[in-house]
């Protein structure tokens, strides 16, 4: 490695940094406010500014096409998990999964609805029951996503009146509008803690509004307000990237959110319904021993027999029902062979007859429903192969991608009649072949890159979609930060071995290559670079940090490399602080394009990343401003951002944070690391920020031995799923 060619040498002279709140360490879009984890509650300012954020743009206009795809293909979700909940006999078929302690638990809602009181408990340990076995996977295939829809303006209006006499702020009136459905104004005014399930409310703000409502009526321990913090729990819990939580850590988040009684909270929350509960056994390949049955419903008490331990999670249908049917359709195209069609020497000579990875998932493709593939950013040429392949020998064959700067890259190496489209796209119909007449896609091989970038919902989505006999390979550099939404979809399946694995032996070339490679293993170590390909740019406190990096961007980088400042990524953990994204965009919009913000904060030629949906970020740059919003042009085209939804989506883009980053790359990246910022560093979090670079890698380094102890001993945060275990006994005995 190399300091940077053109920076002075730092002030060893400076002071130390200040430590800086947490906030700054953790992204908003995978880091919940107080969600609590395998071990507790955790928070971060930055992300509940970003439910701020979220709150000031929800009362906004139908968001543009892109936008639009992505919400119509999460609305498809819920519209399918909602007929499954109502198709339903009786209450306790919710957990038709489940078996002893569990499902009494959950038969307490059937109760509950005759008339008697809840009596279900949450056990603190119990032993585990049998899952039943496992009936051959059906995949019914799912009718094509409606257009989107929002809530009618009567219902909006009528919400609104609702919130004006709570005190709570107009721009939340469509999103609480949508979030509650029909007749939204009258159980918000019956319940005023239903405000929770609105994105970006907080708890705080719920019970302020309930007072407002309610008056001396609004207390604590008001059982309508511990169901809502409990949904809302586990909803932040999702954000970072939790399916389920421990029944412990959901316990004490509640004490923590003062609740008076968490443990009769939690009991009458799921007697209600409201939430699911499941024993997973800690060691998965043990049998599990049948639990003694109790509550409503369940049989004659009998003596506890000796178990495998077990984990008690609780989670909501929501989540619970996405990752059942994931498992479900994984397993069937595991046990299902492709369709009929050419054979094994024929994909071999449409693929070259080569060696090496590449010939190797070619073959792995051709005789398998499910094969998973795992590489860096060159490695990304072989799955680009197998669709050009497939192509030739007349299947239809479709790459999806993470977003559209991934998808112009993917169609950069794609040739013939093979097409890139964003995931999605795919799934709302706005890309992609369409769906037969059974309501499938269109398509014979399905090869989704930027795979772990999948959450539970997408990817059930994604694999109800496949019509039988489908292909479906999904590829993917594991070291990455994961989906920004509930679950760990291609680690479970890497950790499960269901399938064949290739891993590509393609290295990313160079020192930049070279450097990753020693961070994905644990490693952060010195490379050499003679050309200047890796820089470290040692700082000591929080504005030299700012500076250099304002100078790298504009002055440094252009001249060595000749990547203008707009082709620069500049990658930092938070929002917040002394060095986040809120800093360095004012510095680099300052030097890169000065105004005075006519709208909204922004001038045209400034650099934005918009998030249209959660979790979906882009680049753009603003082109105009005009009566109806704001103009962009961003990889996937022309976006016009409603006036009253710019302050909710869009954020200056000179300086991103890594979550954003994921599915983006550039010739040049600077890859700040304040000295605030250690605590929250992790191997995943480096990796993902310095394989952005293509050509050229700054790092302005104001941790020290920190930034290296993270990479050795924090490899990623831990989610809390339950795929591996819903997929284990549908899976043959060899897997």
């Amino acid at each position: 490695m190399s300091t940077d060619p053109a920076a002075a040498p730092a002030d060893e002279d400076a002071p130390a940094p200040q430590a800086a709140a947490a906030e700054d360490a953790t992204p908003p879009e995978h880091g919940a406010e107080e969600a609590p984890g395998e071990g507790g509650a955790t928070g971060t300012e930055a992300d509940a500014e970003a439910s701020a954020d979220a709150a000031e743009g929800a009362g906004a206009a139908p968001a543009p096409s892109g936008a639009e795809a992505e919400l119509a293909a999460q609305r498809e979700l819920r519209r399918r998990i909602e007929e499954r909940k109502a198709g339903r006999e009786a209450p306790v078929e919710a957990g038709g999964k489940l078996q002893g302690v569990a499902a009494d638990l959950l038969a307490a809602v059937k109760a509950v609805e005759g008339g008697a009181a809840p009596t279900a408990f949450v056990p603190e340990t119990a032993p585990a029951a049998p899952r039943r076995p496992a009936p051959e996977p059906a995949r019914p295939a799912p009718a094509a996503p409606a257009a989107p829809t929002g809530p009618s303006d009567r219902a909006v209006d009528e919400v609104a009146a609702v919130l004006a006499d709570g005190g709570a702020p107009a721009s939340l009136g469509s999103a609480v509008a949508e979030a509650l459905g029909d007749g939204g104004a009258a159980m918000l005014r019956e319940d005023p803690w239903q405000l929770l399930r609105a994105r970006g409310v907080r708890p705080e703000q719920a019970d302020g509004f309930a007072r407002a409502l309610l008056g001396a009526e609004a207390r604590p321990d008001d059982a309508r307000r511990g169901r809502a913090v409990i949904g809302w729990l586990l909803e932040q819990a999702a954000l970072a990237g939790h399916t389920a939580l421990e029944a412990d850590a959901l316990r004490a988040a509640l004490g923590q959110r003062a609740v008076p009684d968490p443990e009769g909270t939690l009991r009458a929350a799921v007697a209600e319904g409201d939430v699911l509960v499941f024993q997973d056994p800690l060691e998965t390949g043990a049998p599990a021993a049948q639990a003694p049955a109790s509550g409503p419903g369940g049989p004659d008490e009998a003596e506890e027999p000796a178990g495998t331990p077990v984990r008690v999670l609780i989670g909501l249908e929501r989540y619970a029902l996405a990752e059942e049917s994931l498992a479900d359709g994984l397993a069937g195209l595991v046990n299902t062979r492709p369709a009929a069609g050419p054979g094994l020497d024929e994909w071999q000579s449409a693929g070259g007859e080569g060696r090496g990875s590449a010939a190797e998932l070619v073959r792995a493709a051709a005789g398998h429903g499910l094969v998973l593939h795992s590489g860096g950013e060159a490695a990304r040429a072989e799955p680009a192969a197998l669709l050009t392949a497939a192509a030739s020998l007349g299947l239809r064959a479709w790459g999806a991608v993470h977003g559209p700067d991934s998808r112009a890259r993917l169609a950069a190496t794609l040739s013939g009649e093979v097409r890139a489209v964003t995931v999605a796209g795919l799934l709302s119909g706005a890309e992609g072949p369409g769906r037969d007449a059974d309501g499938s896609l269109a398509l014979d091989l399905l090869v989704v890159l930027d795979a772990p970038q999948l959450d539970v919902e997408s990817a059930a989505m994604l694999v109800e979609a496949l019509p039988d006999g489908a292909r479906l390979v999904l590829s993917g550099d594991p070291g990455v930060l994961g989906s920004a939404g509930p679950g760990r979809v291609f680690g479970d399946l890497l950790a499960s071995r269901a399938c064949p694995v290739v891993v590509s032996r393609t290295p990313d070339p160079g020192p930049v290559g070279e450097l990753a490679s020693g961070v994905g293993a644990g490693e952060l170590t010195a490379v050499d670079a003679p050309g200047h390909e890796v820089a470290i740019v040692p700082v000591r406190e929080a504005a030299e940090a700012v500076h250099r990096t304002v100078q790298l961007v504009t002055e440094s980088v252009p001249r060595a490399f000749q990547v203008p400042p707009e082709q620069t990524l500049v990658v930092t953990p938070g929002h917040g602080g002394a060095a986040g994204t809120r800093v360095l965009n004012a510095a680099l919009k300052e030097k890169c394009n000065p105004g005075p913000g006519r709208f909204a904060g922004f001038d045209p030629g400034d650099r934005v990343a918009y998030s249209p949906v959660p979790g979906r970020t882009e680049l753009g740059r603003v082109t105009g401003a005009e009566q109806e919003g704001l103009r962009l042009r961003c990889a996937g085209g022309e976006v016009l951002v409603a006036r009253d939804r710019v302050a909710g989506t869009l954020r200056h883009g000179w300086a991103v944070t890594a979550h954003q980053a994921v599915a983006l790359r550039a010739p040049a990246a600077v890859v700040v690391v304040p000295g605030d910022a250690g605590a929250g560093l992790t191997r995943d979090w480096v990796y993902t920020a310095f394989t952005r670079a293509g050509r050229h890698l700054s790092v302005v380094q104001g941790v020290g031995p920190a930034l290296a102890a993270a990479v050795a001993e924090r490899p990623a945060k831990p989610r809390t799923t339950r795929l591996p275990l819903l997929l284990a006994p549908q899976l043959p005995a060899s897997a």
